[in-house]
């Protein structure tokens, strides 16, 4: 399933594949996540797997990551090396290096359990729900220890997509995530059979953790697997013990690899302080996962046709004589950010409640689930622009040469993080975690455009105004498609996956259409710019 190497790829065809890889993994990931729903619901299982994949998950996220540490220092250094022959010893020293640091790192996971889950979830046993706080503490345990040894895994993942894509093979790494999604579908899908209704049960919670932590760990062992054997295939080094400890290149990625861990590790501790908050909510922690990816899932696909050439494009400019360039640059990416984001999240934000109970309310997975997934659907949705809008700001400051400033927001953000999951968890609940999410992200989108503003010498304000209209066509799709939707259930009040379906086709449909119908109007560059590309492409197909 190796690829044949290239002498090169362009920007466009790397964006193209990993777009299209995402897209992949996003559809396995929802189908994952929906037959986790018909199976547990938002029950003790799926909570405590929340909790218990939180630590795993990071390490697998941050490590592993696509763009993460260990896939950046290995990538800088080999792209580099003209002596190809130099590259199996400094891949295997370093698999061996960070394998065992990270083995003593999983011994210690499995060893603290319990006091890494009481840190993460401290509010469990004295939750709204304290009877099942309690099992879903034990639970949690349980499931964390099994996983533990993904501590390792998220690194050698890591190393191998560094390795592959500095010889310029993307295809495999981007598309092997999905196998941790095939193995939960296949081992829950047997349990559920096993079992039928009886999952559901108190007295097999535990059980279900088991299997959904087991399904996690294969499913990241087989990710680690199929890179090893392309490595392998591409004389890219095996599994084989080195410790040539002093060869420059060894020396070089870890002198990288240590800051860059740090770095992005800040975003994550984000994640640690919203469950903190939400342990003290039953249920709240796995609902606002269910939540997240029904976000996550257009953004993330939006993001990657935005973001991936973003950087080369804005580094090409950072030159202070294609300043002007750039200030325009960066205005017409704000902009179409505005026309792609505003009016998703308003339609998200009208039409979560059908939308949780299109894709979620099957089986376990009951009306009570799909009221709080929804709620925070909602608080999520609000907040899309800023999020992608930030993520292209950040991408301003790399261009620039200045990683240093993204990272202090991202630190102060830790401590507004905090603040507003005090002031927001109370009134509003687990909306309430996810709508302190958002004003962070509003927090950071506004220091870093004031901060551009004074490096670049002056932004173009002016021509910021057409988010204005954008905001002003997106909240009346909004409303035209919870109009919409409203009427549609009062003419057919029968609710079954069809209707839904039609429901959110028609809503959607008519709203996304007076959108574009007033946008036209607008005669924005970006907005028929992007059309005519659309059109080309489609064209040729």
């Amino acid at each position: 399933m190796t690829e044949s190497p290239k002498p090169t790829k362009s920007i466009a065809n790397i964006a193209g594949i990993v777009a299209a890889a995402t897209l992949i993994s996003k559809v396995f990931g929802l189908v994952r996540q929906m037959a986790l729903a018909a199976a547990f619901g938002n029950g003790v299982a799926i909570e405590a797997f929340t909790y218990a994949y939180a630590i795993p998950g990071f390490l697998l996220i941050l490590l592993g990551g696509i763009n993460g540490p260990f896939h950046s220092a290995i990538v800088s250094v080999l792209a580099k090396e003209k002596d190809k022959s130099q590259v199996v010893p400094i891949v295997e020293t370093i698999t061996t290096i960070v394998g065992l640091v990270l083995l003593l790192v999983s011994m210690l996971i499995f060893c603290f359990a319990s006091n890494a889950i009481d840190f993460f979830a401290p509010s469990l046993t004295h939750s709204t729900d304290a009877i099942r706080g309690a099992l879903v503490r034990q639970s949690a345990i349980e499931q964390l220890q099994i996983m533990s040894l993904m501590a390792v895994l998220g690194g050698l993942i890591g190393i191998g997509f560094g390795t592959l894509s500095s010889a310029d093979f993307y295809w495999l790494p981007s598309i092997s995530p999905l196998l941790t999604s095939a193995t939960t579908i296949i081992g829950v899908g047997g349990l559920a059979i096993y079992l039928g209704r009886n999952i559901m049960l108190p007295e097999y919670a535990l059980l279900g953790g088991r299997v959904l932590a087991g399904t996690a760990l294969v499913g990241a062992l087989l990710q680690w697997l199929m890179q090893v054997i392309a490595q392998w295939r591409a004389g890219l080094g095996t599994i084989k013990p080195r410790f040539e400890w002093r060869r420059q290149g060894v020396k070089d990625v870890l002198k990288i690899l240590a800051p860059a861990t740090f770095s992005s590790s800040t975003s994550q501790i984000n994640l640690f302080i919203d469950l903190s908050f939400a342990s003290g909510i039953a249920g709240a922690a796995s609902a606002m996962q269910y939540s997240g990816l029904l976000v996550q899932t257009p953004l993330g696909i939006i993001s990657n046709m935005i973001l991936v050439p973003l950087l080369p494009e804005f580094s090409r400019l950072a030159d202070p004589s294609t300043r002007t360039q750039l200030k325009d640059r960066i205005r017409q990416i704000l902009v179409l950010t505005g026309i792609t984001m505003l009016p998703l999240s308003a339609i998200i934000v009208a039409l979560s409640f059908p939308i949780v109970k299109t894709v979620y309310q099957y089986g376990a997975f009951k009306t009570q689930d799909s009221q709080l997934v929804g709620s925070i659907l909602i608080a999520s949705g609000l907040g899309m622009f800023f999020f992608l809008a930030r993520d292209v700001l950040v991408r301003v400051f790399y261009a620039l040469g200045d990683g240093s400033t993204p990272f202090k927001i991202s630190m102060v953000n830790i401590f507004f993080n905090f603040l507003f999951d005090y002031l927001l968890w109370k009134p509003f609940g687990a909306a309430g975690i996810t709508l302190s999410t958002v004003c962070i992200n509003i927090i950071s989108f506004s220091t870093m455009l004031f901060l551009l503003d004074r490096r670049l010498n002056g932004l173009p304000w002016l021509g910021f105004l057409p988010l204005v209209g954008i905001f002003i066509a997106s909240v009346i799709t909004g409303g035209i498609a919870w109009g919409t939707s409203y009427m549609w259930q009062q003419f057919v009040p029968m609710s079954n996956t069809i209707t839904l379906i039609l429901q959110l086709v028609l809503s959607g449909g008519i709203s996304s259409t007076v959108f574009l119908a007033i946008v036209s109007q607008m005669k924005l560059p970006e907005f028929d710019r992007f059309v005519g590309q659309l059109r080309q492409k489609i064209s040729r197909k």
